[in-house]
């Protein structure tokens, strides 16, 4: 099977930031819709009923897996993943209802520095000097958007900070299943576990839900699923140190839909933090290219 590596020169960066771009619109679209939908519905029943929406769109890709099953092995790392990214997905839909778009945005970027952490305690790679600098100036990125001591640290901004390390081990099982395992699939397969995982919380806590709910998560699972798509796709075809920069932009698009649809304001503590994330995860990125030859993807959130 063709490597990710040989795939990504195959394709040209020019691809891979193209894919990047539409997968940042797509997930700001998401955000949106699920801060428009606000907290009325419990998290866990909201990021449930989104996951069984997806498997819907998903039906064909299922119909196939029966005739071409996964590995045991490959099985058993789609179920981590899944339990792990579907208790993180619910902690975003926690903090997408509670604190403003961009922040939430911004404290996601944290989740590549939890990866490399994670890279070097379950998976052996090194931890150098410099990455170690790095993953320094990550956490005094998240310092800066989160001001302790000189602004209030609200429910959602937790809950954003929790949900971070958690989609870092989906990032890693993720990193480990793009290298033999096709983009369709490993969506597919992530929404089968999310759904599992999510179903006795949302069985706990479930209303019924309106018309008007309904249908916005449904929306929330079409861009999302298209989302999770066109990033790995993205992540195939370019190195996540000419990808990582342009999803920064996702931080500016996101600001501008609070700013426009929610009348959140603008917060340049929030960007500056932002960006120095931002900087320290491509940095992290670069060192990994330079080490290894090639940088290795490191996929998002949602």
């Amino acid at each position: 099977m063709t490597s990710v590596t040989t795939r990504q020169a195959q394709a040209g960066p020019h691809v891979g930031i193209a894919w990047m771009l539409v997968t940042g619109l797509l997930f700001v679209a998401v955000t949106g819709i699920v801060r428009y939908l606000g907290s009325d519905m419990p998290a866990v029943q909201a990021a449930f009923i989104r996951y069984l929406f997806g498997l819907g769109l998903i039906a064909p890709i299922l119909l196939r897996l029966r005739y071409n099953r996964p590995s045991r092995g490959k099985m058993a790392l789609y179920a981590v993943r899944g339990l792990f990214h579907g208790l993180a997905v619910m902690l975003w839909f926690y903090a997408m209802a509670r604190i403003p778009i961009a922040e939430v945005t911004a404290l996601g970027y944290t989740a590549p520095i939890f990866t490399t952490i994670g890279a070097a305690l379950f998976l052996g790679e090194r931890l150098h000097a410099r990455r170690i600098v790095a993953v320094g100036a990550g956490f005094l990125g998240a310092i800066v958007i989160l001001r302790p001591g000189f602004h209030t640290i609200e429910a959602g901004a937790i809950a954003q900070l929790i949900a971070a390390p958690l989609f870092a081990v989906s990032f890693l099982i993720a990193k480990k299943l793009t290298e033999s395992e096709s983009p369709a699939v490993i969506v597919a397969m992530l929404s089968i576990f999310c759904t599992l995982t999510l179903l006795p919380g949302a069985l706990l806590e479930w209303r019924s839900p309106t018309g008007g709910e309904l249908f916005l998560l449904f929306l929330t699972a079409v861009f999302a699923t298209a989302g999770h798509y066109t990033l790995t796709r993205a992540f195939e075809a370019a190195p996540i140190t000419v990808t990582q920069p342009v999803a920064f932009l996702q931080l500016v698009w996101a600001a501008l839909l609070g700013l426009i649809a929610f009348g959140e304001p603008l917060d340049p503590w929030i960007f500056l933090g932002g960006g120095i994330v931002v900087g320290a995860v491509t940095y992290i990125a670069h060192r990994e290219a330079v080490a290894v030859g090639r940088a290795q993807p490191k996929p998002g959130p949602h």
